[in-house]
Formats: structure tokens, C-alpha cells, sequence
């Protein structure tokens, strides 16, 4: 289990041991792998949060008192399968940093203020189109103890569903122009060029919302030679 991880003999999926990460040498399987059985709850839809979805979900600049600070955005995208076709019905869930770059979780010891208006945590439903939106303010960067100079740059984590929790993918999305996006032991990992690329949102206008948002557009593929890079492709450290 020490060697490379690769799949669909593509070449783009990374090493699980990636000198870039310095934990990944004590974090990646070494040893051979035990089967468990699924147990029941592993069988079954998930469903998470404190009730079904409702409207303020996907909107996580409307889920407090107040209005958040930072640049608010949309972004848009669609789910699809290793055919092209849309899906419907998919519980995507995001989360990520405030403006300033930190996350409200208490793990969280990066000195940049927190925003009692931002959670940072959302979640919808793909419509029949396969669709899929959220309204959040655009996340900052943060420094993290990789390496020297480390910044993290900004992104927004996804998590997509099957039919049950074992079936969780997770993947990040990363803004275009963003000059740390080279320097990302995460992106770089990736070495398929065109596989990074596809981890980059775009801009959308039609996305945009006149004097009130920015847009952006970043579509998912589940399987396929196009498909996104998930978590599970990625190094241990990253998870």
C-alpha cells in the first residue's frame, strides 16, 4: 500500500506518499488493508443537519442576524456522471473560511478575526437539471504549517452523496487568477495539468447578480476521464 495510487490508468491521481506534504509519510497505509463489513447505518440514505433542508441552507451569507463581511458571490455548477448526465436529487454540501481566512470551528487557532454572521457551513439539493447553488462571500486564504510561507489558497470544500454515507466523495474548489494556487502542495499534487485545471471555478456572468454578487461556476463530474479530483484521490494529509 506504500506505492503510487493511480486510477483509471490516467496518471493524474497522486502518490499517496507526496514529499510536498511532510505528514504524509506517517499518515498514507503502509500496511494491506483490513475488509470490514458495512454496517447498517453505512447502507442507508444519510441525513444530516438538524432537519430536512430548507431555504436558508444554501445561503450562507442569510443564516444570522446580520449581514457577513467580505465579498459576497454565487456559485453555481452542475453534477454529472461519467456519461454527462445530469443528476438529480444530490445532496451537496460545502463549508470553508470567512473572509479573513478562518473557519468558525474551535480547531481553528489562525489569528485573523471571526465573523459572528458566518458560519461557513451550507448545503442543497441538485434541481432537475442536475444543478446545483450556493450564496456565500468569497474566502480568504490562510497560513498553514506545511512549510515555510505556507498559505492555503482560497477555496470552498464540497462533499457530494450517493446513497449512503460510504459513498461520500470530497473535493475543493479553487478561484482563478489566485497567484497561491501554484505555490499549493494540494493543487500540486494533482499532476495531471488538465485535472488541476478543473479544480478551478470560472467566472460566470450569467451567474452574477447586478450590484450585489460576483459568479462563479464550477461543475462536477462523479467518473470519466473528466472527472474531478476527490479527497479520497489525494494524499492522506489532505483529508
Amino acid at each position: 500500500m506504500a506505492g503510487p495510487l493511480r486510477r483509471d490508468g490516467r496518471g493524474v491521481h497522486p502518490d499517496r506518499d507526496f514529499p510536498a506534504y511532510g505528514s504524509t509519510a506517517l499518515r498514507h497505509p503502509k500496511r494491506p488493508l483490513v475488509p470490514l463489513h458495512d454496517p447498517e447505518t453505512e447502507l442507508s440514505a444519510p441525513f444530516l443537519g438538524a432537519g430536512p433542508i430548507g431555504p436558508l441552507d444554501g445561503d450562507l451569507t442569510a443564516q444570522h442576524d446580520g449581514a457577513p463581511l467580505g465579498e459576497r458571490i454565487v456559485v453555481t455548477g452542475r453534477v454529472r456522471d461519467g456519461n454527462g448526465t445530469p443528476l438529480a436529487g444530490q445532496l451537496v454540501e460545502v463549508w470553508q473560511a470567512n473572509a479573513s481566512g478562518r473557519y468558525a470551528q474551535a480547531e481553528d487557532a489562525h489569528d485573523a478575526p471571526l465573523d459572528p454572521n458566518f458560519t461557513g457551513v451550507g448545503r442543497c439539493l441538485t434541481d432537475e437539471h442536475g444543478d446545483y447553488r450556493f450564496v456565500t462571500v468569497k474566502p480568504g486564504p490562510y497560513p498553514w504549517r506545511n512549510h515555510d510561507k505556507a498559505w492555503r489558497p482560497a477555496h470552498i470544500h464540497f462533499s457530494l452523496f450517493g446513497t449512503a454515507f460510504a459513498s461520500r466523495l470530497i473535493t475543493q474548489m479553487y478561484f482563478p487568477g489566485d497567484p497561491l494556487v501554484a505555490y499549493d502542495p494540494v493543487m500540486r499534487s494533482v499532476t495531471d495539468a488538465a485535472a488541476r485545471d478543473r479544480m478551478v471555478a470560472s467566472f460566470d456572468l450569467d451567474a452574477t447578480v447586478d450590484q450585489w454578487a460576483t459568479g462563479y461556476r464550477w461543475d462536477i463530474v462523479l467518473r470519466g476521464p473528466d472527472r474531478t479530483v476527490f479527497e479520497s484521490d489525494l494524499p492522506e494529509e489532505v483529508r
